[in-house]
């Protein structure tokens, strides 16, 4: 079961299409990482899952119900989420702060001391909030999400100003949520790391068009090893190897073929000499993650 489906989701201010013609699947249980570069769309989608935003065109389903104004508060009553930066009153402390939330979700009173304690927050429960740092702020925000234990987590941008202990900490945390409490993550990010790291399931965005969904597992298959050749004659070289019925794909001067044997690839240049195409440079190469990221959103990717 997909906790989350969109179909045809579009979202257009102005001129602007922002959101265009989207198909997100979310499995049960899944940490699902939407991935793109900044403005491509990622929080315009969560908001509207959320109903923080109307969409132009399309529907969303969320547990298999398809979300309208007459449902919408029965549904999100299952959800929690922390969309851009977390909202608090500085003046009061991180207990009083989540007291206020619990009482408008109608949240048991005792998931406070335990929201705290998950997000290591309890020893900073009498403190308040204008003096957190960031990381706590962040940790905080997350609390507030958890309260309920909720079915299904929207995070956006979650990492975002934390230092690298202070995101190691996040990722952990979002990592340990399906198995030890069954939910379903649904995170956004800008970071191809990031995602690489707490993922299972990947969405990737672009200009608000979805270029890519599937497991982690597909993702990394793309970049499997591959032999890259560069001959006399490539058009020649690519007809006699379709005859031989060995796959391959001309991109940027070279033929793409999968990865041979040595003896294989010995046979293969003799093979090509045979039929007067000489071989120039034969290199054994493997896309990296960023590199398919890069192709994928058409975008510097941030590392």
């Amino acid at each position: 079961m997909n906790i989350v489906e969109t179909r045809g989701l579009c979202k257009q201010y102005g001129q602007a299409m922002r959101v265009k013609q989207l198909n997100l699947s979310v499995p049960e249980g899944a940490v699902y990482g939407f991935l793109g570069p900044n403005g491509a769309g990622k929080s315009t989608t969560l908001k509207m899952v959320l109903g923080l935003a109307k969409p132009t065109a399309g529907e969303i389903t969320v547990f298999g119900k398809h979300v309208n104004p007459h449902n919408r508060i029965a549904i999100l009553k299952q959800v929690g989420s922390l969309i851009e930066s977390p909202s608090y009153y500085g003046h009061l402390t991180g207990e009083e702060n989540l007291r206020i939330v619990q009482t408008l979700r109608g949240a048991p009173e005792k998931d406070i001391q335990e929201v705290l304690s998950i997000v290591r927050l309890d020893g900073q429960k009498g403190k308040q909030v204008a003096h957190y740092s960031l990381g706590m702020k962040q940790r905080l925000g997350l609390a507030a999400a958890l309260l309920g234990f909720p079915k299904l987590l929207i995070l956006d941008e979650p990492t975002n100003g934390l230092d690298p202990a202070g995101i190691q900490e996040m990722r952990e945390l979002i990592c340990s949520l399906p198995g030890q409490f069954g939910m379903t993550v649904l995170v956004s990010s800008h970071l191809l790391s990031e995602i690489d790291q707490m993922a299972d399931h990947v969405g990737i965005i672009r200009e608000g068009e979805l270029v890519f969904q599937d497991t982690l597992a597909a993702l990394h298959a793309r970049s499997r090893h591959h032999l890259a050749l560069r001959t006399t004659d490539n058009g020649e070289a690519a007809r006699l190897l379709g005859e031989s019925r060995i796959p391959c794909t001309l991109e940027e001067g070279y033929l793409i073929l999968p990865l041979l044997t040595d003896a294989d690839a010995a046979k293969l240049s003799r093979f090509l000499a045979a039929h007067r195409v000489d071989l120039l440079r034969m290199e054994e190469r493997q896309k990296s993650l960023e590199d398919i990221f890069l192709e994928l959103t058409g975008k510097a990717a941030s590392l």
